[in-house]
């Protein structure tokens, strides 16, 4: 039997969650929900949808349907709190784009809505189902950089400006995320300094510092206003560094080996390409969405839990910022 699936929000993201689902073996889209007409006009024409799908701009219309067993949520987070309490509520399954909410006290409580219905909540942090992030945690976990030192990371390029949050609450999710999950640690305080030149309140560049446990720092940069189109991140080692550059299709994961003898002469270096699989990362996303509500099994890596530690580090941040660069311990 197939999973009846609802859709709320198919805007710059959103369609490709109905790309994705519209061919998975084992679902059936029901609804698809979206303010705008023109949305849901230009979805239906795109993907040439079954005219049995129903297509509306409320999801009071549709939140009652006897066919629904799952909720996708990629309307913005502001609104996630409501929508996802009520389709737990209601019994469903949910899958929400990140962030989970804008308040971690939100994150905890729909969480254990999940758990007390007993239903998956699912977070898409897209990058943590990115084969190149896994292989990495692979080369993390093997220990090949020897010591771990510090990480670096720079997300970058000329928009797209958004209007409802800043350049950190849009871009640092990603990063924040690889981060915890090749370490496997969460920071203990945050660092953040931003710089407005587009929109009043809205920092379009900030620079950030994490602290972790165990004595890493990661040091990362993300901004709008910037030609300089980067997606790269580092861990560096005392045996080596592990490069994720998302933007150098051929190699796009590299581990870069040398380390210091005596009198500091570099020794042993060496660059080398680590093989990876193809694979799109949401599809991923959707798959192991599909396979949790199958197997009646949270995936570790789009739990709440983790969900819940990114906005909590995403308000230290935006605290920080906010102080311009004050030390705020997590």
């Amino acid at each position: 039997m197939k999973i009846g699936l609802v859709i709320l929000g198919v805007g710059r993201w959103g369609v490709h969650f109905v790309r994705n689902f519209l061919h998975h073996p084992s679902v059936n889209i029901i609804g698809i929900v979206d303010p705008s007409k023109s949305n849901l006009d230009n979805c239906k024409t795109k993907f040439d949808l079954d005219p049995q799908t129903i297509l509306t701009t409320q999801w009071e219309t549709i939140r009652d349907n006897k066919n629904i067993n799952a909720v996708v949520v990629v309307t913005p987070a502001s609104t996630h709190y409501s929508l996802i309490a009520d389709a737990l509520s209601l019994g469903y399954h949910v899958l929400s784009e990140k962030p989970l909410t804008l308040e971690p006290s939100e994150c905890t409580a729909l969480t254990q809505l999940a758990q007390q219905q007993q239903r998956i909540l699912f977070v898409d942090h897209t990058y943590l189902f990115h084969p190149v992030v896994n292989k990495g945690a692979e080369i993390m976990r093997s220990q090949s950089l020897g010591e771990l030192r510090y990480g670096y990371a720079s997300r970058t390029h000329l928009g797209p400006v958004r209007q409802d949050v800043d350049s950190l609450w849009d871009l640092a999710i990603h990063d924040l995320a690889i981060f915890n999950y090749w370490l496997d640690e969460t920071p203990i305080s945050v660092q953040a300094q931003g710089t407005t030149w587009l929109q009043s309140g809205l920092a379009d560049v900030v620079w950030a510092t994490l602290t972790y446990p165990s004595g890493f720092k990661a040091y990362l940069h993300w901004c709008w206003l910037n030609t300089d189109k980067q997606r790269r991140l580092s861990v560096v080692g005392t045996q080596g560094s592990l490069i994720f550059d998302e933007m150098s299709s051929n190699e796009p994961l590299v581990l870069q080996h040398g380390y210091f003898q005596d009198s500091y002469i570099p020794t042993g270096v060496a660059k080398e390409v680590i093989p990876v699989e193809k694979g799109e990362p949401l599809r991923n996303v959707c798959d192991r969405f599909i396979e949790s509500i199958q197997n009646q099994r949270v995936e570790s890596r789009a739990s709440g839990q983790v969900a819940t530690d990114l906005v909590k580090i995403l308000k230290g941040l935006s605290n920080s910022l906010q102080q311009d660069g004050k030390l705020i311990s997590l």
